[in-house]
């Protein structure tokens, strides 16, 4: 007897979820892109296996340091998701690459992203690219390549994620850190730009779960939308360190990036023991995103201040003889800077760092 049965489709690529040429499209539009991200030093162009670069361009250094780091921007993503809003992650992306390497005072010299994605929309990868090319120009570093995977089944077809790495160079003599802060030093605090890309678990709870808002809410405390302000980039400071680092007479100790864990976890890193930094609350005032995220949530102070930035994206410990020259560097570039607080003896099992003081009312 003869099977009537429907013969199957031939399997394909397309057929399990990938698009080929739909990601060749994306690549298409993101060159644009691409090719405003570069340095001097950049070889060859995106499509090929492997990024290029010049390293020639180290042959004036006495003994250079590279300096590597990697890093994502949790879920913040899912609020550029649901805003349907993707040129400005890829900014948040850089900045959380780049100003971890320039803490250590190297120079960002290159990146290479990663965009895994649900479903390849070319005009949702290209703007997500678009993003990222836009941070590496304002953090000086070339983008030498990337990776686009599509991954269906595992993402949904609106759902992606972003990585990315970057490499930077110090001399070696001129590496920043623990070593060189001494008691006495002085803590310079950075404005952040808002939340940053830090602690957004915690703020999706609060305000869009247990506060039920919409990102469309507009929220007089902010002066705009809720989206508006979740989806504000982080700011990229590797400019302007770099610029405070080269400053004359401005005495640069150390850098902190102010990321997941808070000010006082994050300062704590670049405290060597023995000593005690201590960040006063009542040199600034935290941005309202930060109350209103404590007040809806009901949090302790403690808690809200071990996940979020609460106003301060980065922190330089500088000579005591150095603060106006440091302040007027960082004013002279744009950058909301003030005298955080001090660095001091420590005793015993009392090192790193701990906030005083009460904010301003």
């Amino acid at each position: 007897m003869k099977d009537s049965s429907p013969t199957p489709e031939a399997a394909s690529y397309a057929a399990a979820g990938v698009d080929i040429e739909a990601g060749d499209t994306a690549v298409e539009l993101m060159k644009k892109w691409v090719a405003r991200a570069q340095r001097p030093e950049s070889v060859g162009g995106l499509g090929g296996f492997a990024g290029l670069f010049d390293a020639s361009a180290l042959r004036d250094y006495r003994r250079p340091l590279l300096a590597s780091a990697t890093d994502g921007v949790g879920t913040k993503v899912a609020i550029a998701q649901r805003m349907d809003v993707h040129d400005t992650i890829g900014r948040d992306l850089v900045a959380m690459v780049v100003d971890d390497l320039v803490v250590c005072g190297a120079e960002p010299l290159f990146m290479t992203d990663y965009v895994c994605v649900g479903k390849v929309v070319p005009e949702r990868v290209a703007a997500i690219v678009k993003g990222i090319a836009e941070g590496c120009a304002l953090a000086g570093c070339a983008l030498v390549g990337g990776e686009t995977a599509e991954h269906p089944g595992l993402l949904g077809p609106e759902e992606y994620d972003v990585a990315g790495a970057a490499t930077g160079v110090v001399e070696a003599d001129e590496l920043l850190g623990a070593e060189r802060v001494r008691a006495g030093d002085v803590l310079i605090g950075m404005a952040s730009s808002g939340l940053h890309s830090n602690g957004y678990s915690l703020v999706r709870h609060v305000l869009l779960e247990r506060a039920g808002w919409e990102l469309d809410r507009d929220v007089p405390e902010l002066g705009r939308t809720l989206g508006e302000e979740l989806l504000e980039p982080t700011r990229i400071y590797a400019l302007d360190c770099l610029d405070l680092i080269r400053t004359p007479d401005a005495g640069v100790r150390a850098l902190s990036h102010i990321t997941g864990g808070g000010l006082a976890a994050n300062l704590a890193r670049v405290i060597p023991d023995g000593l005690r930094a201590e960040p006063d609350r009542a040199t600034w005032t935290p941005a309202p995103i930060f109350s209103l995220v404590g007040a809806e949530g009901r949090m302790e102070r403690a808690e809200l201040e071990r996940t979020l930035n609460m106003g301060v994206g980065m922190v330089a410990v500088v000579a005591p003889g150095s603060v106006d020259t440091a302040l007027s560097a960082l004013a002279a570039r744009g950058v909301g800077a003030w005298t955080l607080g001090r660095v001091v003896e420590a005793g015993d099992g009392d090192s790193g760092a701990r906030l005083i003081g009460d904010h301003p009312a």
